[in-house]
């Protein structure tokens, strides 16, 4: 992972924010707010919620904003003239989206666009050698070796911004070269999500309602979902895996229901340094976006005085393998041939959906990734395009999938 510079303290850094009207992209705004004389709001893109993005316009006054249909962007400028905002460009368009992510007076780029469609744009940033503050835990997944060689080919510099990864770089050692030697594994914490102790035997029961009702964490729909089914988490795992250039092998998952303890970093000589803080996607927003610095986050203070308890389960506890089996095809996913972790991320894209629309009972998500994740076919994935094609291939495949289970 490259090595952040420090930003100048007399210009404003100018940020690009992908996904601005979701949940980290209303976040990201929430602590760029905060520091009015270190940032400046460049672009701002987002998918169909015009009416959260004319709001943000109207506060940010960005010089574009984007939106991937023609017809939102006809809404979106309309609206904007209805408020008097003329500063503002309203650009449509996959590529408009990529384009204002390389800018060239682009100084960093949230990439907080949910699934596969996070990953042209993320990657137009990286190749544009930008400051990428990666939310989009997707594009590692499905970009893995690649993305990271690009990374370093084009100079960029890439900080997570999941909490989990987050914390995980922010317990290791300053210099990446001595991670390897250092480091005897990487503890991703995970909450459990609404079934930690459900009964397994329900879970072809639940209903999109219950499986979005996050106990600790305010996410969109599919994020909720796929921490719902543990598959979050193996997604996690994969991007671990890139990010810190670790062995599949030396990647833990242990549940910590109050998601105090963000991950946890286990050295040779047995210490381990941990990152403990509130639930509040706003200070891994604020590190990543101020580092090598700290500033104000907005986030509330952990009161160790006002925990009762922190406590741990494992995975290997039987029932949790019941009510979480998605979680083992992270491992299993990062053992296949190349392209393996595109194909699961593909499969699940399709199996939330299904789901989310009432076609695919929630027990069944697991089945469709499972059954993709060994049927599908991959090939070379050294390119965009040849990304974007096995993406495509798995999309049937589990639609089909879908089609038989649902």
């Amino acid at each position: 992972m490259a090595q952040p510079q420090a930003p100048s303290q007399t210009e404003r850094q100018r940020i690009t924010v992908l996904g601005s009207t979701g949940s980290i992209g209303v976040s990201t705004l929430d602590v760029l707010a905060r520091h009015p004389e270190r940032f400046e709001v460049f672009a701002l893109t987002a998918g169909r919620n015009v009416q959260r993005l004319v709001q943000q316009c109207v506060q940010f006054q960005p010089r574009y904003a984007a939106v991937p249909q023609e017809h939102v962007a006809q809404a979106l400028r309309q609206q904007l003239r209805e408020q008097g905002v003329s500063g503002t460009q309203v650009l449509a368009g996959s590529q408009a989206i990529a384009q204002l992510a390389a800018h060239e007076q682009v100084d960093a780029v949230m990439a907080a666009i949910v699934g596969v469609a996070g990953l042209p744009p993320a990657l137009a940033a990286v190749q544009a050698g930008k400051k990428l503050l990666l939310a989009n835990k997707e594009a590692l997944v499905v970009g893995g070796a690649w993305f990271m060689q690009q990374v370093r080919a084009h100079g960029a510099t890439l900080l997570p911004i999941d909490s989990e990864h987050s914390a995980i770089f922010q317990s290791l050692p300053e210099s990446p070269e001595t991670w390897a030697a250092r480091v005897e594994k990487i503890i991703l914490t995970a909450s459990g999500g609404p079934f930690r102790q459900r009964d397994p035997a329900t879970l072809a029961e639940v209903t999109p309602e219950q499986a979005c009702a996050h106990p600790n964490w305010s996410m969109g729909r599919k994020i909720s979902v796929d921490s719902a089914t543990m598959m979050n988490k193996a997604l996690e795992v994969i991007e671990a895996r890139y990010l810190f250039d670790l062995p599949p092998e030396q990647l833990q998952v242990l549940i910590h229901p109050q998601s105090v303890i963000h991950s946890m970093v286990q050295y040779r000589d047995g210490s381990i340094v941990a990152q403990l803080g509130t639930p509040d996607m706003r200070v891994p927003i604020a590190y990543g976006l101020s580092w090598p610095e700290r500033m104000e986050s907005g986030s509330a203070r952990l009161d160790f005085m006002a925990l009762r308890a922190l406590t741990f389960e494992s995975f290997d506890e039987a029932q949790h393998q019941r009510r979480f089996p998605c979680l083992a095809l992270a491992w299993q996913a990062l053992q296949g041939p190349a392209g393996s972790t595109a194909v699961l991320n593909a499969a699940n894209e399709v199996a939330v959906e299904a789901f989310l629309q009432g076609r695919l009972r929630f027990d069944r998500i697991h089945a469709v990734n499972a059954h993709t994740l060994e049927h599908c076919a991959t090939g070379a994935v050294d390119s965009l395009p040849a990304l974007l094609e096995l993406d495509e291939r798995a999309r049937r495949l589990a639609q089909a999938s879908v089609a038989r289970l649902g």
